[in-house]
């Protein structure tokens, strides 16, 4: 059985050329995972192409929840399809100015991620959850090859998920909480002498969510470290909502002009726009959650607008063992906000960004891909700066990345109707050492890692969700890894880290973080694969950062601890034929700690988790 998680890690190895298969009336074929096979821009990139296999383990099948893919190390609003953020600080390593508006980037299919097929037989991939609380998730991907040499597909998404608190009834009518609608349209050519490369893809996220605001403080009638309890929970908002569309066109091709020389062409239009409205702020009034009514204080609304072109060309290729790319790269990029004052009359603001950059990157490659030594540098004319160093074997990887980088659009410059700001924008600058060691025997493997972060005029949010820049200098250590032990059928998988802070005034991090699962596979007769288990969450409780819907951004608050409790799932994978399916108690242990009552707990400020639940997922791919 190979392994993998649900975001579909595969095993590597080649296809041959691509297309229908002819066969004869003595040939029989047989489709599956092995004549569909997909490969990364990442790895044409790199002149490392690499053809994956289509996953089929049922390893992490029924993390069907965005927060568990990414292993807890993010928080939402304990709900998927909310606001997220990252646990963890991590640093910036695209150069230049961003827009700064990431809070559902994580429900959108990312460029990079994309699948490009290369397949002997039209390949369709059918995927259902049914969580509880109303969480649905639907996708659906197709792919096949038109010519031995052109591949074009789809794959689209669509999830819904229902409130948890502040409606009347699965009766209410606003019920609804998020819903998602993404899709891409994606293609790759070669050219038949294999010199010319095409991958393009057309990218588009349409995600609307109705807008809380956390529980009405009125609703709790009593909370502990351990989690809290409320009675018939109002919302914050009544009328609320953030809706979000982004539309992007990503083309990358290379020409092979000699042996170990390439040119290249990377293109990228994006254009997003984000509106939040509120027509009655009866409630934000009463529970005091906007400081300033600059221009109304019964309704609110604003539009956000972003664009970005860029083109980036290089050359690339080997040359005496090593891997190199030079490459130019321009961006023109700006923002424009709109803003309501009154009936008649709309607030307005700009910035826009004309940048250009060079860069130079080299690898060598020891025996094989997975054991190399790369260095990265890349300057933004008159700004932005980045050089990246690591190496990585068998037994360790060892890195240091040092990064000046622009504040976001964002973070520049905000005017509406209750927040308003103009900062300068002075560099960001990070220096980042990790190391890691990789121990590997029959059953056991351990991981142990060490991440030093030193910071410097960093932006954050304050109390009153105004951006605001740190000009000193503080640093961030975090030292943990993981653990596998495989005895016989059974599994154990651990992963903890411990956090410290040097200003923790201005950057909260739980102090301890950690992730357990346990697992037992059989087979029942014979064709049933079964794994049952049981996982465990934890963090350390902290105040954890609040949410301002109308800027996208998480912001410093003092007034509510979050987390302190055990997040427990337990689960049944199944995989018969190439079928699989999952069933699972979520958030199994809530209301009993220790002879307590425990209703809920919070993962982001007056936003609850989403309590015990049932779910069940089933995955159906086809090969012809």
């Amino acid at each position: 059985m190979p392994t993998g998680g649900s975001l579909g890690s595969g095993q590597q190895g080649g296809l041959g050329q691509g297309g229908q298969v002819k066969i004869d009336d003595s040939t029989k074929v047989i489709y599956g995972p092995r004549t569909a096979r997909y490969f990364l821009e990442e790895d044409i990139f790199d002149n490392h192409k690499t053809l994956y296999q289509i996953d089929t383990s049922y390893d992490d099948f029924h993390r069907y929840n965005f927060v568990q893919r990414a292993d807890f190390q993010l928080v939402d609003l304990g709900n998927f399809g909310t606001a997220s953020r990252n646990v963890f600080f991590r640093p910036i390593e695209q150069l230049g100015t961003q827009f700064g508006y990431d809070a559902y980037s994580p429900y959108a299919y990312q460029i990079n991620d994309v699948k490009y097929y290369d397949t002997k037989s039209p390949y369709t991939n059918l995927y259902l959850t049914l969580g509880g609380g109303g969480q649905n998730i639907l996708r659906f991907d197709h792919s096949q090859n038109l010519s031995p040499r052109l591949n074009l597909g789809i794959n689209v998404q669509r999830f819904t998920t229902n409130k948890q608190f502040g409606t009347s009834g699965q009766s209410d009518s606003q019920t609804n909480l998020a819903q998602n609608w993404g899709f891409v349209f994606h293609g790759n050519y070669r050219s038949k002498d294999e010199k010319y490369t095409f991958l393009g893809q057309f990218n588009h996220l349409n995600h609307h969510v109705y807008e809380q605001g956390g529980m009405s403080p009125d609703s709790l009638n009593f909370k502990t470290d351990r989690g809290i309890e409320y009675d018939n929970p109002s919302a914050t908002f009544r009328t609320a909502q953030s809706w979000e569309r982004r539309n992007n066109w990503h083309i990358y091709q290379q020409y092979v002009l000699a042996q170990g020389f390439q040119v290249y062409h990377v293109f990228d239009y994006k254009r997003s726009i984000d509106v939040f409205s509120d027509t009655d702020l009866t409630n934000a009034r009463l529970y005091g959650f906007y400081n300033n009514y600059y221009y109304d204080s019964t309704q609110t609304r604003q539009e956000v607008k972003f664009r970005l072109f860029e083109n980036k060309f290089g050359i690339k290729g080997r040359f005496q063992g090593f891997n190199y790319r030079a490459h130019y790269r321009q961006r023109i990029a700006n923002m424009n906000g709109a803003y309501t004052k009154s009936y008649s009359t709309t607030g307005t603001y700009r910035l826009s960004r004309f940048e250009n950059f060079v860069g130079l990157w080299l690898a060598y490659y020891l025996k094989d891909s997975t054991q190399r030594a790369t260095a990265e540098f890349e300057y933004l004319l008159g700004r932005d700066f980045k050089i990246k160093g690591e190496v990585v074997s068998k037994w360790f990887r060892v890195g240091y990345l040092s990064t000046f980088t622009s504040p976001t659009f964002v973070q520049q410059l905000y005017d509406a109707n209750h927040l308003r700001w103009t900062n300068s924008n002075r560099l960001v600058n990070s220096n980042n050492i990790y190391g890691q060691i990789n121990v590997n025997t029959k059953q056991l493997r351990l991981s142990p890692r060490l991440d030093y972060h030193l910071i410097n005029n960093y932006f954050y949010f304050d109390t009153a969700a105004v951006a605001r820049q740190y000009t000193s200098a503080f640093s961030v250590v975090r030292v943990g890894g993981e653990a596998e032990w495989r005895p016989g059928k059974f599994q154990f998988l651990t992963q903890t880290y411990y956090t410290l802070v040097s200003n923790n005034d201005i950057l909260r991090i739980p102090r301890f973080f950690a992730n357990f699962r346990a697992t037992f596979d059989f087979v029942y007769a014979k064709v049933l694969f079964l794994q049952v288990g049981g996982e465990i969450h934890y963090k350390s409780a902290y105040y954890a950062d609040a949410y301002m819907p109308l800027t996208q951004q998480f912001h410093l608050q003092n007034r509510l601890k979050t987390e302190g409790v055990v997040y427990t799932e337990v689960f049944l994978n199944a995989r018969i034929n190439r079928v699989r399916l999952f069933v699972k108690m979520a958030n199994a242990a809530q209301g009993n700690y220790q002879g307590a009552l425990i209703r809920g707990y919070f993962s982001t400020p007056f936003y609850p988790v989403v309590g015990r639940s049932l779910g069940f997922g089933v995955n159906w791919p086809l090969f012809d």
